[in-house]
């Protein structure tokens, strides 16, 4: 990564913040000497119609009888956009996994990969997993690793629905993800 020089005191204790070029979804940290990359973007989830990104891979036998449709095995390339208007500057792809395994709530275990296909980091993936209860306002999911510039990469992803078309069958999700690596 190509970065201007910043030295850092013991006694700071806010993050300084610095703008990576002239991207717009995304901003480095500095903390005690380490690196925090705070990207930012939406994610176009479209589950019908000729133009879909999300498919049905797998089902158990009890996921038509049951309410939070249990058992059900999704797979997904969604288009990353630096705004929430799917014709905004696409700046990457989340794809991956969700799993419906919760009989009570509706929540599904995520395995997701963001690959980044423009800006500083092309090229470069972060890998988020968790549990994903899609009626919280607000969602957390663990950064769990990556390649390229995120290589052995840690942190966490804060998510939410930022609009959803029942009509269309479509969301839009708006992801912070804060990511350190060595």
């Amino acid at each position: 990564m190509n970065m201007n020089p910043i030295i850092i005191t013991p006694l700071l204790t806010l993050a300084c913040l610095v703008t990576a070029g002239k991207t717009k979804w995304l901003k480095t940290l500095f903390r005690r000497n380490k690196a925090t990359t705070k990207l930012h973007f939406y994610v176009h989830d479209l589950r019908a119609g000729p133009n879909a990104t999300l498919f049905t891979a797998a089902t158990a036998s009890i996921t038509a009888t049951s309410p939070t449709a249990f058992g059900r095995i999704n797979v997904f390339d969604d288009k990353v956009t630096v705004g929430p208007d799917i014709g905004s500057e696409e700046m990457g792809r989340a794809q991956g996994t969700t799993t419906s395994m919760d009989l009570n709530v509706l929540a599904s275990s995520m395995n997701l990969n963001f690959f980044l296909t423009s800006g500083e980091f092309k090229g470069s993936t972060v890998v988020v997993v968790g549990r994903n209860q899609f009626a919280d306002a607000e969602r957390e999911l663990a950064v769990v690793g990556g390649t390229g510039a995120f290589r052995n990469a840690r942190g966490y992803a804060i998510t939410s629905t930022y609009s959803s078309d029942l009509v269309e069958n479509s969301s839009v999700i708006e992801y912070t993800i804060y990511v350190s690596s060595d």
